[in-house]
């Protein structure tokens, strides 16, 4: 711990601050400017998703800037508050009524994933396949954006999940408010309109001045363009309110002022109810696991997309992350994640550290301070066009062909992930999808490919059998007994070569089962030999049986090897050899 490698992976900045100027801070600051305009209108929207008041948005969104400057590896990434977790956090906001389960919720996140850290089982998140990412990622997008259907239409009701979403339209349609709906499209098509004006391509090295200008005009126009919608949507509704219209539901008044620093809360009450920490803890469940899970594999995945060849240190990550929810809790945040939008925008924005969240934190601290009067007069239809354009770009529908034509059965653990991440709840439905794919992984264990050659070389008979992949417990029976199978078809004559170059560790069992085969076949009188295993393999297998090891053999070639078996006396032959090599080989495995 008291090496300099040491202090350079917990704490990257000492890598980039030594070599740190003015050219970097200026792209840094114009960086942070510029995913603070993103930041500040998306904060308010996702702590709408959680059930909380506008500012638990504004209060999530400018520790976490902070705390990333010291500990985070990825210059690109930005922790924050995310329609993942605010979607995520929901259920507990509002069965109880209270935003304290958000803050303990947050707090323990973090603590989770520092223990996670500690116990480097990190690893856990190689686990989920891209087929069940991304069916998890896109259920999640679709329920986000269906949530926020009933500010789209202005109607009453609740409903966070898919199914109750989708119900609660159908029965309250008829009270649509034409005001909100056509500002919630308008917003909308803003948006897409918006994220297309980047792809102007005014920058090219033959254009002209002008040319250039506008490109970058149009550029910054979209980067800002969730920033513009929403000002656009409180002068709207402040002139319309002003002549006595109020054709749009509003955000209404945001407490002002900077969030409490304190500890979470770890007592609240709660329907009249006191709770100790327990009870809180007790009413998170599973999620306790979940969320940081989750949290986590959503921060990596956009560290990796941004990382432009470079190795994104997950351990670090982890460490990372999980700090900024524990220090972010002390101000009254709910549970945060990496940003994928905002990532992107940093990234195009041209950063060069981490220090750019310092600017994107100071101007949400200034925004809590000057401006929280002038956002109660957000229309909620304009959140949720936000929201539903934000989300539904990381569907992912071009998975659906590219696993079509690559491996079709990896489309079964993407459909069990979405279907069931829409039906029966996110964190439910992404721990199905793993345990789909994790009995296909068995099952290719347990079923390996084994191929099985009839030939003849030099006038000997052989039936030579290749498994194709490594050997453990769940295949031992099965290998066995397909070898023994096609040896029943053949003659005594014909000797058996179990080729192992694909072999490279078995275990007790599978060593049990081969020496049985062993048994079986010499009840047959027919030969067979383990030719190319590893040496390891012999280790295990002579420790079942010490007389195993005359049925290896590591000749070159499989012509030189029939030639030794073709005598009557090899087996002999070969148990005099073992016997006066025995110690010699045990001394060279231990060396090796």
């Amino acid at each position: 711990m008291c090496t300099k490698e040491f202090v350079h992976r917990r704490f990257p900045f000492t890598r980039w601050l030594p070599q740190y100027n003015f050219s970097t801070l200026v792209q840094d600051m114009l960086a942070g400017l510029t995913v603070s305009l993103t930041l500040i209108p998306q904060s308010i929207a996702y702590a709408e998703i959680a059930g909380l008041q506008p500012q638990y948005g504004l209060f999530s969104s400018f520790m976490s800037c902070f705390v990333y400057i010291f500990l985070g590896s990825c210059k690109d990434i930005t922790i924050g508050p995310t329609a993942m977790m605010g979607i995520m956090t929901n259920p507990f906001v509002v069965q109880n009524d209270n935003p304290d389960f958000a803050v303990l919720l947050c707090f323990l996140t973090g603590c989770v994933m520092v223990l996670v850290g500690l116990l480097r089982l990190g690893f856990l998140v190689e686990f989920i396949s891209l087929p069940v990412t991304a069916g998890f990622i896109s259920a999640a997008a679709i329920t986000i954006a269906s949530s926020q259907l009933k500010g789209l239409f202005g109607i009453k009701g609740s409903g966070h999940s898919f199914v109750e979403s989708w119900a609660n339209l159908f029965n309250n349609i008829q009270d649509t408010r034409l005001g909100d709906m056509t500002l919630g499209v308008c917003t909308i098509l803003l948006l897409l309109i918006g994220r297309k004006l980047k792809d102007f391509d005014g920058g090219r090295k033959n254009s002209s001045a002008v040319h250039r200008l506008i490109g970058k005009m149009l550029w910054m126009i979209s980067i800002s363009r969730n920033s513009i919608v929403v000002i656009i949507g409180m002068i709207l509704a402040y002139m319309f309110e002003s002549k006595g219209f109020k054709p749009f539901k509003i955000t209404g008044e945001i407490e002002e002022g900077l969030p409490p620093f304190g500890l979470p809360p770890f007592s609240t009450v709660s329907h009249n109810q006191t709770l100790n920490f327990d009870d809180m803890a007790s009413t998170f469940g599973t999620s306790l696991f979940s969320i940081p899970f989750i949290s986590f594999l959503e921060t990596v995945a956009t560290a990796k997309s941004f990382s432009t060849g470079k190795a994104v240190d997950a351990s670090q990550e982890l460490y990372a992350l999980g700090f900024c929810n524990i220090m972010s809790s002390f101000v009254r945040s709910f549970p945060l994640s990496g940003s994928f939008s905002r990532t992107a925008v940093n990234n195009g924005s041209g950063v060069k550290t981490p220090l750019g969240g310092l600017i994107t934190g100071a101007m949400v601290l200034m925004a809590l301070g000057l401006l929280t009067s002038t956002f109660a007069y957000i229309p909620k239809a304009t959140l949720a066009g936000v929201i539903i354009s934000a989300v539904l770009s990381i569907v992912e529908l071009e998975m659906v062909p590219l696993l079509w034509q690559t491996k079709r059965i990896d489309l079964i653990p993407m459909a069990v992930t979405f279907i069931a991440c829409l039906g029966i709840g996110l964190d439910y439905g992404m721990l199905l999808g793993i345990g789909v794919n994790l009995v296909f992984i068995l099952y290719s264990a347990a079923r390996p490919e084994v191929q099985v050659r009839n030939l003849t070389i030099e006038s000997r008979k052989v039936l030579l059998v290749i498994p194709e992949q490594g050997l453990v417990f769940p295949a031992a029976e099965y290998i066995r007994d397909a070898v023994f199978r096609s040896c029943l078809m053949t003659e005594s004559n014909v000797i058996v070569v179990v080729e192992g170059s694909n072999i490279h560790q078995i275990d007790s069992t599978v060593a049990k089962n081969m020496t049985m085969l062993v048994n079986d076949l010499k009840i047959r009188n027919q030969k067979i030999v383990f030719w190319n295993w590893k040496h390891s393999a012999e280790v295990v297998c002579r420790g079942i049986d010490e007389k195993m090891s005359k049925y290896f053999s590591y000749e070159d070639s499989l012509e030189s090897l029939l030639q030794e078996v073709a005598t009557e006396s090899w087996l002999a032959a070969r148990d005099n050899n073992t016997n006066g090599t025995q110690k010699t080989f045990l001394n060279n495995e231990s060396n090796v």
